[in-house]
């Protein structure tokens, strides 16, 4: 019985690796042993960053509620402290937000709260 092999199938499976390594420098975009093991790395890296991503934006939106809140006189850990007990359902994006392109609403939640 002859040897029966799925081209078909193998060659779209290396062209899909070649057309994700597709950029890179060198023999990392055009060969395919290669292009696999760069395609993999860069998968790892991508959902690694997903989530990391996500840590970022805390810490910058942190970093800008702080800046605003301090010029009225309060630190970051008090003004989130008063902000739960008061039942204020904003999160950290929206506040962050508020404090950097509308300083007048932001004043306006500072000042509710003390």
């Amino acid at each position: 019985m002859p040897r029966s092999v799925n081209n078909v199938a193998s060659r779209k499976r290396r062209k899909k690796i070649l057309n994700r390594a597709k950029g890179n420098w060198g023999e990392r975009g055009n060969v395919y042993t290669a292009a696999r093991q760069t395609v993999e790395k860069g998968m790892q890296y991508a959902y690694r960053d997903r989530r990391a991503k996500k840590r970022n934006f805390r810490a910058l939106w942190i970093a800008r509620i702080n800046a605003g809140v301090r010029q009225f006189g309060m630190s970051y850990s008090v003004f989130m402290d008063k902000i739960h007990k008061n039942n204020i359902t904003l999160n950290r994006k929206s506040l962050a937000d508020l404090a950097m392109n509308d300083p007048d609403a932001f004043k306006a939640v500072v000042e509710s709260l003390k």
